[in-house]
């Protein structure tokens, strides 16, 4: 079933005639339009694409499902919605409500009178949680960027070599593939480990070091985001402990995850392992997070989360031990729910490994 057919479906459930999607991720998910700004009106039987006159010839290129209206000064985007709402017919519109500012919301209400506003959480983002076969190859392929620059940079996991030297050189390798960053580097090294958003700094290796590389790749529109924890030098028993239960926690989760388990549970099952090495104190975030056309997508697995899992969904697993004064450790991987479990989309070994020991 294509993109829009299944937000038709949607509307239905939702007892609303027509839609209005605003959020660029979703218009694009829906139109396969890659510009900054567009808005689109959906009905049971007509659609129609919104745009200024910026994308006049990207909007002729990339989207051919539906009516192409662009607007020209001094018109306005409220104007022209408005418009084509009533062209439309539209007396219900739901709209997305976690991707409308008030602001917005009130300009509509003064444009639109007479048209029902409704506000509908996740109109369309939660459609997107459940990949396309074609989706989950593109992630797949920038999966394999990170994993080919993993080992390109292995050859830094040196004493002297700065956090920057490592962070620049993920940079560049990801560019010379033809790919995008798909977020700020994060290369973090000894007690900075201990940072699960640190900045890479002129710090240099030393030994006894963690060096925590959490970076990500982005192919034709979509996004992976990977992280590998490393040794410099000579490991104690705490380095290998701490690792260690990491990686438990995380084999396990992974192996938690099918169709109908619940993301909170998943979560748990990491979080009671790290509780059986007294370490759960010091994992403070989610165990992990959708990933497609952004890198934090829809969808969590976290104590707060209330997504049950469904096949074709892509999610992050990303436990992480972090105490001040020592350093921390994060593996991430990215995975794919199947009808059998959990489909491991990175390469990149996990076991524990020391450098230059």
């Amino acid at each position: 079933m294509k993109p829009l057919e299944r937000l038709r479906e949607r509307m239905s459930e939702l007892n609303v005639d027509a839609a209005l999607i605003s959020n660029a991720t979703n218009v694009g998910w829906l139109t396969g339009f890659t510009g900054s700004t567009a808005m689109v009106i959906i009905t049971p039987s007509d659609a129609v694409f919104i745009s200024d006159s910026r994308y006049r010839e990207q909007a002729k290129e990339q989207v051919d499902s539906m009516t192409v209206e662009i607007l020209q000064a001094p018109k306005t985007y409220p104007e022209v919605v408005a418009e084509q709402a009533r062209k439309l017919g539209a007396s219900r519109l739901g709209f997305e409500a976690e991707h409308v500012t008030f602001a917005q919301h009130s300009s509509w209400e003064k444009k639109m009178a007479g048209i029902d506003l409704r506000p509908v959480e996740k109109l369309a983002d939660r459609l997107r949680m459940v990949k396309y076969d074609w989706e989950i190859e593109r992630i797949k392929a920038a999966c394999g960027v990170t994993d080919a620059c993993f080992d390109h940079v292995e050859r830094l996991f040196q004493v002297g070599v700065t956090e920057l030297d490592i962070a620049i050189e993920i940079e560049f390798f990801i560019r010379r593939q033809g790919a995008t960053v798909a977020f700020d580097v994060i290369a973090v090294s000894g007690a900075r480990s201990a940072r699960p958003h640190g900045v890479p700094s002129d710090k240099k290796l030393e030994p006894g070091d963690f060096l925590t590389l959490d970076f990500g790749a982005c192919v034709d529109g979509f996004n992976s985001d990977m992280t590998r924890t490393v040794l410099i030098g000579e490991p104690t028993a705490k380095h290998r402990e701490v690792y260690n239960a990491v990686l438990e926690a995380q084999l396990a989760a992974i192996e938690a995850i099918r169709p109908g388990a619940a993301g909170k549970d998943v979560d748990k099952v990491a979080r009671d392992v790290l509780a059986r090495h007294s370490l759960d104190q010091f994992f403070g975030h989610g165990l992990g997070h959708g990933l497609g056309r952004l890198v934090h997508d829809v969808g969590s697995l976290s104590t707060a989360s209330e997504d049950i899992l469904e096949e074709g969904m892509v999610f992050t697993v990303e436990p992480g031990v972090y105490i001040e004064g020592f350093g921390g450790v994060r593996i991430e991987d990215d995975v794919v729910v199947r009808a059998t479990g959990a489909e491991i989309l990175n390469r990149t070994p996990k076991d524990f490994r020391a450098y230059g020991s």
